[in-house]
């Protein structure tokens, strides 16, 4: 049995305690305009490296975004998907833990967006989903032949020490086996003392069947809650990686 199959069975006794992340911070609204032209004003919840995100997936739209089939796992703003859906995705999944108030977060911002950008095209669904479970609800909303996403969006999620095991498990299942296939992971560390647990998911993603490869590293000029503590350096930078398929020929 593989260290993977190992956290997937044992996660639940392995749970940190209440006080063990950092306190959740206040809903805010900001604007951003993005690279093609459009102004969006998101309501955010908390730290997010979805800026820097957004701008690469632009960057590299041709190729990850437009024609594509696209899910965003843990989406919060929603804003990668969003920006997706402008520059012609063909399929958009926003997802986020089925708490009402994330849910209801996310159709606010896609709402928003459909009535002010007259380029809307793609297919917009917004759902709750646990890691790990219930892979055939994502799945349902591709066209019926099918077999995976595109391109897979995780902003921010390597906090969640416990639930790596899970976050790979969603990958495994629902990113296309194609040499084009990726998925996204981009964070910036919430607590830099703990940055080598937050790496720690890449070697389950390793383990998993995945080329992991580091895309970005940008550092801002300053840090999103100057009143958080720890390495100030680590809290202003955004890590950016790609996972896609060891065993697909290229």
């Amino acid at each position: 049995m593989s260290s993977l199959d190992e956290d997937l069975i044992d996660s639940s006794i392995f749970q940190e305690p209440s006080d063990y992340y950092p306190p959740p911070k206040p809903a805010t609204y900001e604007s951003r305009t993005l690279q093609s032209g459009e102004t969006l004003r998101l309501r955010l919840v908390g730290h997010s490296p979805l800026w820097v995100l957004t701008d690469y997936l632009y960057e590299h739209r041709e190729e990850l975004v437009r024609g594509k089939s696209v899910l965003e796992l843990g989406a919060g703003a929603g804003l990668p998907s969003i920006a997706a859906a402008i520059w012609g995705a063909k399929n958009v999944v926003v997802t986020d833990y089925p708490d009402e108030d994330l849910v209801d977060n996310m159709r606010i911002n896609v709402d928003a967006a459909k009535a002010v950008l007259p380029r809307w095209s793609a297919s917009v669904v917004v759902q709750g989903h646990v890691w790990g479970a219930d892979m055939d609800a994502l799945l349902v909303n591709l066209p019926s032949d099918a077999h995976g996403f595109d391109t897979l969006i995780l902003a921010d999620l390597l906090f969640n020490h416990s639930q790596h095991a899970a976050l790979v498990s969603t990958v495994q299942a629902t990113l296309a086996r194609t040499a084009d296939a990726k998925a996204l992971v981009f964070f910036t560390p919430y607590t830099p003392w703990k940055y080598d647990k937050d790496m720690a998911f890449f070697d389950l993603a390793r383990e998993g069947g995945f080329v992991v490869s580091q895309v970005v590293k940008r550092v801002m000029d300053k840090v999103m809650f100057k009143d958080d503590r720890g390495d100030e350096l680590l809290r202003r930078t955004v890590f950016g990686y790609e996972m896609s398929w060891q065993d697909v020929n290229v």
